[in-house]
């Protein structure tokens, strides 16, 4: 099959889809592999690097015209004139762009969106979200760590003791564990919070303390369940008695880094702005749902401003919406391998395009097909 990888065009997109490491098992299979030229330097991946493996460096047209098209973002309507009607497009599409969708299935596009993934054990290997969500979880640590003007790890020195930094994580979920991790290698003390009881032990297991809200009813204790992996929205009696006790935490703390989204939601707002007045000078929050708030403003902070660093009350507020493109080398080769293992199911080995909806991977996955969006 020809397979084509353009240059990502949307704004602060680094990321590729294909490394020459993924490129040369998709070529061992028969594959025919197509690369727009300069499609990988932002990831550090240059035009010889691909031809080495067998690639072509082309054009975008060449690229966006294969029968099967490899994404990291949705196309673009400048990108989809030049997709052939008919072709498959793999990538992180968000399946809840419902705009988005109809054009794809407009321009008789078969779309699969990665993210629609379902979160079993077998799609563990092509989990997009989650294998992005770790690098955001290191990258927020570090940026923080940037930021805020003093020490992470307790130093002892002769001109004084310096403590350690208190650090806040708020949702624990992939990238959330990952900045509890990070953090503690940074020799910080780290409280985390989330609506989840069965995460208490993670935390606890990486070093962290778990702020404990307990549940008065059972409608709270099967909210907080979950349903596939996800949060749910929790009551809001429970909402309210979770918010004192992270006041109190996040008004102590000297980083606070916030990692809540509940897929096809708004973010919740987790900091308040009364919260970010009551904290520290100099303090850092990392808003990892930055540009998802409500309205697409804000995001768990509502005084976040999308892919803006600005300071308010005197805390700094990072607001950076794509984290994973700011670590593109490792977040490129993640992805792509995520992609590849999906392609095993589409792409079985001595055989063309198969579209096994008995699959519930393939089924979920699938978003637009015969000029029609599958999930409204």
């Amino acid at each position: 099959m020809l397979i084509g990888v353009p240059l990502e065009t949307s704004q602060g997109e680094s990321r590729v889809a294909l490394t020459p490491e993924t490129a040369k098992k998709l070529i061992a299979q028969g594959h025919t592999l197509r690369v727009q030229s300069g499609a990988g330097l932002a990831a550090s991946v240059t035009d010889a690097a691909y031809q080495a493996v067998g690639v072509d460096v082309v054009d975008a047209a060449g690229a966006l015209g294969a029968e099967l098209v490899l994404k990291v973002r949705p196309p673009s309507e400048a990108e989809l004139a030049h997709v052939r009607a008919g072709a498959v497009v793999v990538g992180m599409l968000n399946p809840f762009d419902a705009e988005g969708l109809q054009r794809m299935a407009a321009a008789n596009v078969t779309g699969f969106a990665l993210e629609a993934a379902p979160r079993t054990t077998r799609a563990q290997s092509m989990d997009v979200l989650s294998s992005q969500a770790n690098i955001a979880g290191y990258k927020a640590v570090v940026m923080a760590a940037n930021a805020y003007q003093r020490f992470f790890p307790m130093l002892m020195t002769a001109a004084g003791t310096v403590k350690a930094a208190k650090v806040v994580v708020l949702g624990v979920g992939v990238a959330g564990l990952q900045a509890i991790a990070t953090a503690k290698r940074l020799g910080a003390t780290i409280e985390a919070s989330d609506v989840r009881p069965s995460v208490k032990e993670q935390v606890e297991s990486l070093g962290a303390k778990f702020i404990d809200v307990p549940y008065e009813t059972a409608e709270e204790k099967e909210a907080a369940e979950g349903v596939g992996g996800y949060a749910r929205p929790m009551p809001a009696s429970w909402l309210e008695r979770q918010k004192v006790e992270v006041a109190k935490r996040v008004a102590a703390a000297d980083v606070v880094i916030t990692t809540a989204l509940i897929p096809g939601r708004a973010a919740p707002t987790l900091v308040t702005e009364e919260m970010v007045a009551a904290m520290k000078p100099g303090s850092v929050i990392v808003d990892l749902a930055a540009g998802r708030g409500a309205n697409g403003v804000g995001g768990n902070c509502p005084l976040t401003e999308t892919d803006q660093v600005v300071q308010k009350h005197g805390v700094t507020l990072i607001g950076h919406s794509n984290l994973p493109a700011l670590v593109a080398a490792d977040a490129s080769q993640l992805y792509a391998r995520n992609v590849l293992d999906f392609l095993k199911l589409i792409l079985p080995k001595d055989e063309g395009l198969k579209i096994d909806l008995e699959d519930d991977i393939v089924a979920a996955c699938l978003v637009t097909r015969d000029g029609k969006v599958t999930k409204p």
